[in-house]
């Protein structure tokens, strides 16, 4: 089968697609055939060596295409399932091996290759607005990087669930993007400060939650836009690492809350994945929710795929897509649902390491 493997750590120039051998499952695994692999910050630090990975070892952390065989006491899933899963990795192949339990059935009203890209940012939004803050009509929620991939999710799902939301964003076609996906108010940071604003738009009562995936560039500040006892949720750091602070300042500024939330920890058990995938699946279905795919490449362009997400290009999700048995190659921009979710850029922030979704 073919794969992309990295053999030694660096640039895009260091996966390489090779023929490999066929895994077999073990007990407990399943072998799924993919048919698409989302493209995510986290496959980029285990390319460049950010994280220390044995090597050779074949990227990618989400993926979704028909099981294959199933190894010793699987019972939940059966070749010919469709099945989408993310936090393994490994599907960037033809070929990967899931344990069983991280693996979820596709609904045949959802594509694969929809739901392969919303496994990870997805889930993110999901858990962030369900389980680390349980949003609830009434709720004010501020979003940073409201036009992201996870922030047009957060706006979305948080919507859904009857609160008012407030976004950050860098432009006016951003602004224009998040409040068409549901913002109730739009904040553009680069022209206006966001703490005034948001004592201005709350009456100087300030928002029940934050979710933060900029990190260094707007927590501190961020603390003074939440009302006494509210929660910060720092799930990412697209603009740098947040700097040591005295956690006294959380009780100066009204008892508050601080989180380092990750979706490790809220996808540890099948349960908890079933129960996340099963609710945006049915809202993607239902269109409750829209999603974008904004790229697809073959398999054996993934170099060009990460060369596209590092210069921050992106806008929406990128797929890589096996051929199988030479089937023809697809590379075009693909979109799923009504509208177009664009990636949000950091050109005002600085320079840094985006989200590790």
């Amino acid at each position: 089968m073919k794969a992309i493997q990295i053999k030694q750590t660096g640039g895009p120039d260091t996966l390489f697609y090779e023929e490999i051998s066929q895994p077999e499952p073990g007990p407990g695994e399943v072998r799924v055939k993919i048919e698409a692999a989302g493209v995510n910050y986290i496959d980029t630090y285990h390319r460049s060596g950010q994280y220390d990975l044995a090597l050779p070892v074949t990227p990618g952390m989400e993926g979704g295409g028909v099981v294959d065989a199933v190894g010793a006491g699987v019972t939940a899933v059966s070749p010919g399932d469709r099945v989408a899963y993310a936090m393994q990795i490994g599907a960037y192949a033809d070929y990967a091996i899931v344990p069983a339990w991280k693996l979820v059935q596709v609904p045949e009203d959802v594509k694969i290759e929809l739901a392969t890209a919303v496994m990870l940012q997805g889930m993110t939004a999901h858990y962030l607005t369900h389980s680390t803050y349980l949003v609830q009509a009434g709720d004010t929620v501020l979003v940073h990087a409201a036009a992201g991939g996870v922030g047009l999710l957060l706006v979305q799902i948080a919507a859904l669930r009857g609160a008012r939301v407030i976004g950050t964003v860098s432009t006016q076609e951003k602004a224009e993007l998040a409040e068409e996906y549901g913002a109730d108010d739009i904040i553009r940071y680069t022209e206006t400060d966001f703490v005034e604003a948001v004592k201005d738009l709350t009456n100087g009562k300030g928002v029940n939650v934050i979710y933060d995936g900029v990190g260094q560039a707007t927590f501190r500040k961020g603390l003074d836009c939440l009302k006494p006892r509210g929660m910060m949720a720092l799930y990412g750091q697209a603009s740098g690492p947040v700097e040591s602070f005295d956690p006294q300042i959380l009780n100066q500024k009204g008892s508050l809350f601080l989180t380092r939330p990750s979706l490790a920890h809220y996808a540890a058990s099948q349960e908890e994945i079933e129960t996340r995938a099963d609710d945006l699946f049915d809202w993607i279905a239902s269109d409750a929710i829209q999603v974008r795919i904004d790229r697809t490449y073959p398999l054996s362009e993934a170099a060009e795929a990460h060369r596209y997400i590092e210069g921050r290009h992106t806008k929406g999700k990128l797929l890589l897509l096996p051929q199988h048995q030479n089937e023809p190659s697809a590379r075009e921009e693909t979109i799923n649902t009504k509208d177009p979710i664009d990636e949000q850029s950091w050109e005002s922030f600085p320079a840094s390491d985006p989200p590790p979704y």
